[in-house]
């Protein structure tokens, strides 16, 4: 399907989610270095075009399940910049009262109810939630994200092969950025595919150009749609994808790659080819995207200012939130 078939609303809407992510994330890349916020920031600078296809094609009731590189598959989802914001600033309007913070966001209300910093660790938890969609008979579908060193794990071929087993409607997105941490894709899987080990298990599987979020969206819309939730089946999505900075933060020499690669991968920008698309074939004006990216950039620091009024949780009430397994039954610790 080419681009031409798609209404410049819808694909102004993409691109509006993606720049949002992106203006959020150099946001808070600033806020980090000036030491404001703690902890560590993995960006997802870059690879804006997987999470907005593929949830794009998502529906209401539908869940995602997230990963230590979260905050780009948050804001695809719905969750407010503001109560983003303040999650990463340990504040109690958070998402999560403050207590998660970047690798653990959660925000159940808009379908985040997991975000795991454990390397696959989101991925049996979404055959857990399908299988209780396929026994409830919802309709709803289960969709997992998570990076190319996650396939290497033991619960990445767990999942896949009980998935397979019990049919259930899971999404499984491999975000191959490449480098698992530091480590290139080329030595870390055996199979040149990742596709291919979802399919040693009898699962469909797709290869998604990770770079155009409209291939991601119309490959995700029929694995999805036309497939999991219609036949109640697990789908598999590979999308080649790309970082723009480091592992966190925190990597900034990147030694284990030539900065003539990344420099090469910046032009394949999803943003900035959207972006050209809208103006060479929809007669988008370029002030109207100006005025967009204004916007966007006013809501991102009103979530700022926001985040920083906001208070602390108070100290006294965090008992609440955590619980031991004691005679039985779940305690307040």
């Amino acid at each position: 399907m080419c681009a031409q078939q798609y209404q410049a609303e819808f694909l102004l809407k993409m691109y509006e989610l993606m720049l949002k992510s992106r203006i959020f994330e150099e946001k808070i890349a600033e806020l980090y270095r000036k030491g404001e916020l703690v902890g560590l920031l993995h960006l997802y600078i870059g690879q804006e075009a997987v999470a907005v296809g593929v949830i794009t094609a998502l529906r209401n009731g539908d869940v995602v399940l997230s990963t230590h590189r979260g905050h780009g598959h948050a804001i695809a989802k719905g969750v407010p910049l503001k109560n983003l914001m303040a999650e990463l600033y340990g504040k109690s309007t958070g998402t999560s009262k403050g207590l998660a913070g970047s690798m653990h966001l959660v925000d159940v209300e808009h379908g985040l109810p997991l975000s795991s910093s454990i390397v696959g660790g989101g991925i049996p938890i979404c055959v857990g939630m399908a299988w209780a969609y396929k026994l409830s008979k919802s309709n709803n579908v289960a969709t997992c994200f998570f990076g190319d060193g996650a396939v290497a794990t033991g619960d990445f071929h767990e999942s896949l092969n009980l998935a397979a087993l019990l049919d259930v409607p899971a999404v499984f997105v491999c975000e191959n950025n490449q480098y698992a941490l530091s480590l290139p894709v080329s030595r870390g899987v055996s199979s040149p595919s990742i596709a291919d080990l979802a399919r040693a298990y009898g699962i469909k599987s797709f290869t998604a150009n990770g770079m155009d979020v409209i291939n991601v969206y119309e490959i995700a819309n029929a694995a999805i749609n036309n497939y999991a939730r219609k036949e109640q089946k697990p789908v598999f999505i590979e999308a080649k994808t790309y970082r723009f900075l480091g592992h966190h933060l925190g990597d900034l020499m990147q030694p284990y790659r030539a900065k003539e690669e990344v420099d090469a991968m910046k032009k394949l920008d999803p943003i900035s080819n959207l972006r050209d698309l809208l103006i060479r074939e929809y007669g988008v004006t370029e002030s109207a995207l100006d005025d967009l990216r204004a916007k966007i950039v006013k809501e991102v620091e009103d979530a700022v200012e926001f985040a920083r009024n906001s208070p602390y949780l108070d100290p006294r009430e965090l008992p609440k939130y955590v619980y031991s397994k004691q005679g039985g039954g779940a305690q307040l610790a």
